[in-house]
């Protein structure tokens, strides 16, 4: 299997694109640390999920804009798998909510890109000293760091705009010690986030407007994050990886 015996982090991990990486990876042998915030049902069906499958895996609580809480994440995995961590996945974020200049105050500010940046920002500088050569961070950007996003969503796109960036910055530095680091820019996904943040009638426009005629699926996203975090994708560092239908080329 692609990851035996190998260990990972997938921040986020308990439900929709998180879980289908938490699946993925665990099916390809990976023991996983499915981080979750507040829905701990879905991370407990992921649990399960993986478990029946014959997987190894463990639940973490920790909100990944605190660190103190990250270094918990860290010392929990390491304590249930050992010192060494192969893989991290950010996929934790979100966009809070849809709003325009006007109604933006500094306090949804902060907490949109401490949920979006600072989150990697912390869960990259905390798990980095524990990784060797050949380990490798895959973080989740957004086609809106491309693009701009759509409306009431400026916070949120800039960033995931800024997660492009790091994950470029982290390349180069990090690079040097054989750990790659790489980005998914995902257009829609059929996920809750768009179940909360986009009407039926926009999804179905977008979805009808690009290439494939369809919105992606979570396992479809999760499956190139596990490319990337592969030996598979051994000379991809650096790169910020579309994922979005034809929708939008970068």
């Amino acid at each position: 299997m692609t990851f035996k015996n190998k260990v990972a982090i997938v921040t986020g991990g308990g439900r929709d694109i998180g879980r289908a990486v938490s699946l993925q990876l665990a099916a390809e042998g990976a023991k996983v640390c499915i981080n979750f915030a507040n829905d701990e049902a879905s991370a407990q069906e992921t649990l399960r999920l993986i478990q029946e499958a014959g997987g190894e895996a463990i639940l973490h609580r920790a909100d990944v804009t605190d660190a103190a809480a990250v270094d918990g994440l860290v010392a929990a995995t390491q304590a249930a798998f050992g010192r060494k961590i192969d893989v991290l996945v950010n996929t934790a974020g979100g966009m809070v909510a849809r709003k325009p200049l006007a109604e933006i105050d500094e306090g949804f500010f902060h907490t949109v890109m401490d949920l979006n940046l600072k989150s990697v920002f912390l869960t990259t500088k905390a798990v980095v000293p524990h990784m060797e050569a050949g380990a490798a961070i895959v973080n989740f950007a957004s086609l809106a760091g491309r693009d701009g996003g759509g409306p009431g969503a400026a916070i949120y796109a800039t960033s995931k705009a800024a997660v492009m960036t790091f994950t470029r910055s982290m390349a180069k530095e990090l690079g040097p010690r054989g750990i790659r680091v790489n980005a998914l820019c995902c257009g829609m996904i059929s996920t809750r986030f768009h179940d909360d943040f986009t009407k039926p009638e926009v999804r179905q426009a977008v979805a009808n407007g690009t290439p494939l005629r369809r919105e992606g699926r979570p396992e479809e996203a999760a499956a190139t994050a596990v490319f990337l975090a592969s030996d598979a994708a051994g000379f991809m560092t650096g790169a910020n990886v579309d994922v979005n239908g034809g929708t939008f080329f970068s």
